[in-house]
């Protein structure tokens, strides 16, 4: 199958590393095990803010709890990105993975124009079909704790490429374009946009109102899977100060920091 343009790091380069950016460096790998590992390790040998790291295709890449994540060579988008938001306290650093799956999908529907939304906590959705999944790791370095965060996206995969029934990708959605490297440069200007706002705000609640404006699961019933084989059942309500799901149950109100959610129909 005709996997499209390459993943270009010149091009990258050009369109995203300008005086002012946030981002200082895109490096692309034809494959890897796993961007996250790989940045991480370069984060602790002194990486700076700003680095990117882009493959079309990762042997061992990892989604939240554990999971594995793989796709047909050139079929997806396996991104890193690396920030040091060493002025933001550390009990805020949990919007990071929220505001990168806000990045996401604003990106998505600019560039091509399919209508993604969020389910909690970094879930991509069109149509109900996952799009691309987020995970973001605390790193401990030398020059301080730092955090490298993954974004695997489905773009040219054929529905039986697919990994499970309810995934999808950006040309089984009718995208407007697969072409990644607009994809990337378009993901990663919008990261950027919503990285420094945060950053030099203390105002969370602003970005709790533009994530919900985009999450697909406020106002749903849900379901939601907690360790040990337990869940729980009721009305996914809001998103509290810190990024954390708040549902409605048969015994009332309860939190949540991290768990798989289902959407109940």
């Amino acid at each position: 199958m005709n996997r499209g343009e390459p993943i270009d790091q010149l091009l990258l380069t050009e369109l995203l590393v300008k005086p002012g950016s946030l981002w200082r460096r895109v490096d692309v790998v034809a494959s890897t095990g796993s961007t996250n590992a790989d940045l991480a390790q370069k984060a602790r040998h002194g990486a700076e803010s700003g680095s990117v790291l882009v493959t079309g295709f990762q042997s061992a890449g990892r989604g939240r709890l554990g999971r594995s994540w793989v796709a047909p060579a050139e079929s997806s988008i396996a991104l890193s990105l690396l920030v040091r938001p060493d002025q933001v306290a550390s009990w805020r650093w949990t919007w990071l993975p929220l505001l990168t799956g806000l990045a996401v999908v604003e990106g998505l529907r600019r560039a091509a124009d399919v209508p993604a939304m969020l389910k909690w906590p970094n879930d991509v959705l069109v149509r109900e079909r996952k799009l691309a999944g987020i995970l973001a790791e605390r790193v401990e370095t030398p020059s301080g704790p730092a955090c490298v965060v993954g974004i695997g996206l489905n773009v040219s995969l054929a529905e039986d490429e697919l990994p499970v029934p309810t995934a999808t990708s950006l040309q089984l959605a009718g995208a407007a374009t697969t072409n990644r490297n607009t994809l990337i440069a378009t993901i990663l200007r919008a990261f950027a946009l919503i990285y420094q706002q945060w950053e030099s705000s203390d105002d969370d609640a602003a970005f709790g109102a533009a994530y919900i404006a985009r999450c697909a699961t406020i106002g749903r019933q849900v379901k939601v899977v907690l360790a040990a084989d337990s869940e729980v059942t009721g009305t996914a309500e809001a998103i509290d100060g810190d990024g954390r799901l708040v549902v409605r149950t048969a015994a009332g109100r309860r939190t949540f920091g991290a768990a798989d959610i289902v959407h109940l129909r």
